[in-house]
């Protein structure tokens, strides 16, 4: 990443940013003199958030940055991050009058990522000269997660196999100090992960299992699962070709875990972390798994397969079995899962399911004041019995109840794999961003992590 932030030592030239409201915008207008006032009215920069006008002061000449700020107590962070991030290449001093930057620091890092791999990025873009190295860290830290996290998504499935996925995990965990191991191959048969195994064997790139831990063992356990399908064709229920055109990004969830993680890592929170990513290609081949088929879990319950194009939680549920054995205090896991969120809620709203009252209404909270939306949907049980198999213990799909609660029923079938977590969550992300936003460019996209980690540090340090 771009170091986007400098010390005032390595600034050239910094051009001050002047914050400002619209209703305080005459007022700085008349100090600033009438050459910064006849600029402001030939362009109508009216001070509305996320708007920035570049005028020159009457005394010396010097230019300054105008950031509207909008009307009210109530600022839009992201908005006026993303109008620093566009201005020309330079050095800006960042207003001191602000008194909390951090959310508009967030938002002009999140809004300057670029994805770089196959170009190159633009030789300069703007810097703010800052000088908090306390609150600058914390602003990094997120912005490295984020950062990892839409790379991961926006890599294609050529260069980013399942070997390649779990390598990535492997890479983020040598650099904090962390241990694991990769489960490859026909090994996932003998260590019990049958269901990993069936998903990934249609490929020519070996299905595989990456299991990691950093921190004390003593302390309080926090597991993450991320859904790890490389590319996802359907299998042999295929996707039409305009379905599949996205399909690089159904490691989402994997993606959004590994950028969690390594914001946890960073911050150093005191828990025993672990990361478990089953990375799979769902391919076509004679060797692909069907439609009725019956399979083993990790578990024991036999599944019946209703759709191969539903391929992400069976590969869940075997590693939520193995998560779930060691009883951690918290169980995440996240997944681009199923349409019906989608259809539901939108790509920009992403669903999440627990049991846990308490922890959802933290994330209720916490979502919000991080602008890292999510919503609730109920694990409903009733609507399990739209999962009966007559030949297995479970279909992993809804075949009886006409199509209904799409994604409630895919919870439901993960919640069977978990017993001894003391909470669980489930999230069914998009993934992506499908039109570019203020701290959102389009292409893969962070969502619920920052909201998670503010959640995660809370619980286990008493500050987010």
């Amino acid at each position: 990443m771009r170091d986007l932030f400098i010390d005032p030592s390595e600034a050239s030239n910094p051009i001050q940013l002047v914050a400002v409201g619209e209703s305080g915008l005459a007022e700085t207008l008349k100090a600033l003199g009438p050459q910064a006032e006849a600029v402001c009215g030939l362009q109508k920069f009216t001070a509305q958030a996320g708007m920035a006008q570049i005028v020159m002061g009457s005394e010396d000449d010097r230019p300054f940055v105008l950031l509207g700020l909008g009307a009210g107590d109530e600022i839009d962070a992201f908005k006026i991050g993303a109008a620093i991030s566009a201005l020309p290449a330079n050095d800006y001093v960042f207003p001191v009058e602000l008194a909390d930057p951090a959310p508009i620091l967030l938002g002009f890092g999140l809004s300057s990522y670029r994805f770089t791999r196959y170009r190159d990025a633009p030789p300069e873009a703007p810097r703010l000269v800052l000088s908090d190295a306390a609150e600058l860290q914390r602003v990094r830290t997120i912005l490295n997660g984020v950062y990892l996290t839409r790379d991961l998504i926006n890599t294609p499935a050529n260069d980013l196999g399942p070997a390649d996925l779990a390598a990535a995990v492997r890479a983020l965990f040598d650099r904090h100090g962390g241990k694991g191991e990769v489960i490859e191959g026909d090994s996932l048969l003998a260590r019990g992960f049958p269901m990993v195994h069936t998903v990934g064997r249609a490929s020519s790139r070996p299905p595989c299992l990456a299991d990691f831990t950093w921190g004390d063992e003593a302390a309080p356990k926090v597991t993450l699962v991320g859904k790890g399908v490389v590319f996802d064709t359907g299998g042999l229920d295929i996707k039409p070709s305009n379905a599949m055109l996205l399909m690089k990004k159904d490691m989402g969830g994997a993606a959004n875990v590994l950028g969690l993680a390594s914001m946890i890592m960073e911050a150093e929170v005191p828990v025993r972390l672990r990361v478990i990513v089953p990375c799979v290609e769902n391919a076509v081949s004679g060797d692909a798994f069907r439609p009725g088929d019956v399979l083993e879990s990790r578990k024991g319950l036999t599944v019946e397969i209703g759709n191969t194009d539903a391929e992400g939680r069976l590969i869940l549920a075997d590693a939520l079995v193995l998560a779930d054995d060691e009883k951690p205090d918290l169980l995440i896991d996240m997944a681009t899962l199923t349409g019906a969120a989608r259809v539901a809620l939108g790509p920009d709203l992403p669903a999440f399911f627990t049991n846990d009252d308490a922890i959802a209404q933290d994330l209720d909270v916490m979502s919000e004041a991080a602008a890292d939306p999510l919503w609730r949907l109920p694990l409903w049980q009733p609507y399990m019995r739209y999962l009966d198999s007559k030949v297995a213990d479970i279909n992993h799909i809804n075949t009886t109840g006409g199509g209904f609660a799409g994604s409630i029923t895919a919870a439901l079938f993960l919640s069977r794999f978990v017993e001894k977590a003391a909470s669980w969550v489930h999230f069914d992300i998009y993934g992506w961003t499908p039109v570019e936003r203020p701290g959102r460019p389009a292409g893969g996209e962070a969502q619920g992590i920052r909201c998670l980690f503010d959640l995660i540090a809370d619980r286990y340090t008493g500050k987010s």
